[in-house]
């Protein structure tokens, strides 16, 4: 069974992109958005099937579609709902990508953190990071905040323009590995997220 959870760095990080070419390459992986905040424009789960142009029947429905794009637990308020982790239990695909909505230290409701729930699963984690200044401090907020709660870490996909020395030096201090990257395209289809899966996605192959 392979099932893997796909956390950020911060909001607007590549966590979608990430999960995009993993859908154009993988034909039997399945993906879950559990919680969507902000309905106003193309959600989540609708970037992923266009870019992936993969069969509509493995995009599973979110659990919570909120209508603001917020952070869930103020989304959810104001929608007059709370999200509760019981609700949030694994479909039963036997491979399976999870996207999170937001990072990992983002409220879900009054009590519960994104890494909350991230640990009811007990999945592995990739984590998604810019390449851009700032990341490393990121980075090493993420997974300190992950092995708090004891989730396994599979390693990190930095998404952007090259630079290497961020990426040592998230190698070095946070001990977890480059596992694969996302370099800058120019146009974003099925064929070219298959493209960059090839190139760079070898260590997926142990993982999915």
């Amino acid at each position: 069974m392979s099932q893997l959870v796909i956390v950020g760095t911060d909001t607007n990080v590549g966590k979608t992109i990430l999960s995009s070419v993993l859908m154009s390459a993988k034909k039997d992986l399945y993906y879950w958005k559990p919680i969507q905040s902000g309905l106003l424009e193309e959600t989540d789960s609708q970037i992923v099937a266009r870019l992936s142009d993969c069969e509509p029947s493995r995009i599973l429905p979110e659990i919570y579609r909120l209508q603001l794009p917020l952070s869930p637990h103020l989304s959810a308020r104001l929608d007059g709902i709370e999200i509760k982790l019981s609700n949030l239990q694994l479909p039963k695909k036997e491979h399976l990508l999870i996207e999170t909505a937001g990072g990992v230290l983002v409220p879900i409701n009054d009590k519960s953190l994104q890494v909350d729930l991230i640990a009811t699963w007990n999945l592995p984690v990739v984590i998604a990071a810019s390449s851009s200044l700032g990341t490393i401090n990121h980075s090493l907020l993420t997974i300190e905040a992950l092995r708090k709660k004891n989730i396994a870490i599979a390693g990190i996909v930095m998404i952007g323009e090259e630079n290497s020395e961020n990426g040592k030096a998230i190698q070095h201090y946070g001990a977890a590995p480059i596992i694969a990257k996302i370099p800058r395209i120019e146009h974003i289809n099925s064929e070219t997220l298959f493209d960059v899966y090839q190139k760079y996605f070898s260590f997926f192959e142990q993982l999915l």
